[in-house]
């Protein structure tokens, strides 16, 4: 989703954040400077409009919504491993991440634009991110581009670039990402990480803002002929994700509709039957549908208007947890998947609830 300056300015404070060079590898393991990042945990009563008794049996009584890190800028793509959460700072263009206990430290610096000028765009960094079934970062490479995958949790691992064009024309700056379990891989790419975020940026050199897949993406190098045009009628396709039986596709789309769809998959792994799942377009509240996840039961949970919506598998609203903060995306955590870690524009909340995530990795 577009992250506009003058607006974190003032809900920041108009805070300064002490510029890191750009270093990659060993060296970019630093903890991010400026006691905000410190990762202090506070906590407060969460605050959810519901809107239908079925969300008593997901939101616990209760519940507290804690701030686990903030003082960044636009939080982005986040995902739990091995104990950590990873998340990007897109305007910062790194990957940080956090620790219980330890709090912060950036992992990857720069994670998407790695030119020698400055960028001239407000979003250089990478955005969303998830796992193969090999447990194998993927990363899309928003401003830089590309959908890439590091071959082991290392700043200094080795970077398979998975796909980067589309009939010979570079993507806008692919934004989010899903696995499905026979491992080809399903992505958004609207024009976000380009400099203007316009559909007549002068870098911009496909008409359309796509849902594409990979198919065998589990392969060292994917065939880039075998890239599949899944969906082109969205005008900025972003959050994407799939039912627990992968019956179904979610995705959602940004603007000037705040919608949710829903697509029937089918068995060769194309889509069929677009559904409108639900339209928020009205609600005026900060914030647009944005990243999603999904948990065991099949309930839709997304960013969109005034924070976290959830949805029953069939797209009826049941409640929204309401955030202070511009939501980004989400991401499931803990031995249970009971933890939903939340990246909301300066800051990373999480707040525990009654159903599991679905597993993020799926097989093949």
């Amino acid at each position: 989703m577009t992250w506009t300056k003058p607006i974190y300015l003032l809900a920041l404070g108009v805070m300064l954040i002490p510029k890191m060079s750009n270093l990659q590898g060993k060296d970019a393991m630093i903890a991010p400077s400026g006691s905000a990042m410190a990762g202090e945990v506070s906590a407060t009563p969460i605050k959810v409009d519901r809107l239908d008794a079925a969300a008593d049996q997901i939101i616990p009584a209760g519940a507290k919504l804690e701030r686990v890190a903030s003082g960044f800028t636009w939080t982005e793509g986040p995902i739990w491993i091995q104990g950590a959460l990873y998340f990007a700072d897109i305007p910062a263009n790194s990957i940080h991440k956090w620790t219980p206990g330890g709090g912060v430290s950036t992992f990857l610096k720069p994670s998407g634009y790695k030119g020698s000028s400055p960028y001239g765009g407000p979003e250089p960094g990478s955005n969303g991110m998830t796992l193969d079934a090999r447990g194998r970062l993927t990363v899309a490479g928003h401003a830089q581009r590309n959908v890439y995958r590091l071959e082991s949790l290392s700043p200094n691992a080795p970077i398979t670039v998975l796909a980067d064009s589309y009939q010979g024309k570079q993507f806008n700056s692919p934004n989010d990402l899903v696995y499905k379990s026979d491992g080809s891989l399903y992505f958004t790419d609207p024009p976000y990480g380009l400099r203007t975020q316009k559909d007549n940026d002068p870098d911009k050199k496909l008409k359309i803002n796509g849902v594409y897949r990979i198919p065998h993406a589990l392969e060292q190098k994917p065939a880039r002929g075998e890239l599949q045009l899944l969906v082109s009628d969205l005008t900025r396709p972003n959050g994407i994700a799939f039912s627990p039986d992968e019956k179904y596709l979610y995705v959602s789309n940004s603007e000037p509709k705040k919608i949710w769809m829903r697509y029937r998959v089918k068995a060769d792994g194309t889509l069929t039957e677009a559904k409108l799942l639900y339209d928020a377009t009205a609600d005026k509240r900060p914030g647009s549908p944005d990243g999603v996840k999904v948990d065991e039961q099949g309930n839709l949970y997304g960013a969109g208007p005034g924070g976290v919506w959830i949805f029953s598998p069939e797209g009826k609203p049941l409640a929204t947890i309401l955030i202070t903060e511009k939501v980004a995306n989400l991401a499931w955590a803990g031995p249970d998947r009971k933890t939903l870690y939340i990246t909301a524009s300066s800051s990373i909340y999480r707040v525990h609830l009654n159903i599991a995530g679905a597993p993020l990795i799926r097989g093949h």
